[in-house]
């Protein structure tokens, strides 16, 4: 297993890119309406969907092999 596809910023899909910035974001906003005093309750959820998106596009990453890329075989059965 190629774990640095995880934690490595270059070495990770659009998937966990995408769910990385969606964190970073809603921790951002999470904290400026905790500034604010405002409370949104449903707010953890986001957490969670981005979670499950960083956990799919890390499956997907991991899954995916180089190799597939440059020599595509194709079994012709006739």
């Amino acid at each position: 297993m190629e774990w640095f596809k995880i934690y490595n910023p270059k070495a990770m899909n659009s998937f966990q890119f995408i769910a990385v910035t969606g964190l970073v974001m809603s921790a951002l906003a999470h904290l400026f309406l905790h500034l604010w005093g405002k409370e949104v309750e449903s707010f953890n959820y986001l957490y969670l969907c981005w979670g499950v998106l960083f956990v799919f596009g890390s499956v997907q990453n991991l899954r995916h092999k180089p190799e597939d890329d440059d020599h595509h075989h194709h079994h012709h059965h006739h």
